[in-house]
């Protein structure tokens, strides 16, 4: 079985891309198309990974990665936090808020299959 990564953006363009991308590396994708539907998805398909962005409608991506930290059968789960805000204090903040990693828009489509790759390495 393949691994499963969500990727939550309220950008159209972003999600088909990046869903394109991470399923020709062979991964499994489901998708959300903001803070809310991005929790509902975690919580019923506890995927290995998040790409989540910070600036979606209903729920943050800080909001989100809060969450999934505070559930006991969710905190394993994989954030990396995908913004186009790349101010130190906003790095800062989703880091202390139980982010992964912080990668900020625009990124290298190589580099987010490469820290894809190492923040999966070792999953079964």
């Amino acid at each position: 079985m393949s691994l499963q990564i969500l990727v939550a953006d309220d950008e159209p363009n972003i999600v088909i891309s990046l869903e394109y991308l991470l399923k020709r590396e062979g991964y499994t994708v489901v998708t959300a198309r903001d803070g809310q539907e991005a929790l509902d998805v975690i919580a019923r398909e506890q995927p290995d990974l998040v790409l989540l962005d910070v600036m979606m409608p209903k729920k943050t991506g800080f909001e989100v990665c809060q969450a999934v930290r505070a559930s006991a059968e969710l905190q394993a789960t994989k954030i990396l936090m995908l913004t186009a805000k790349g101010r130190d204090t906003d790095v800062a903040k989703g880091l202390a808020l139980g982010a992964d990693a912080y990668m900020t828009k625009p990124f290298s489509t190589r580099e987010l299959v490469q820290k894809v790759a190492d923040m999966l390495a070792g999953l079964p």
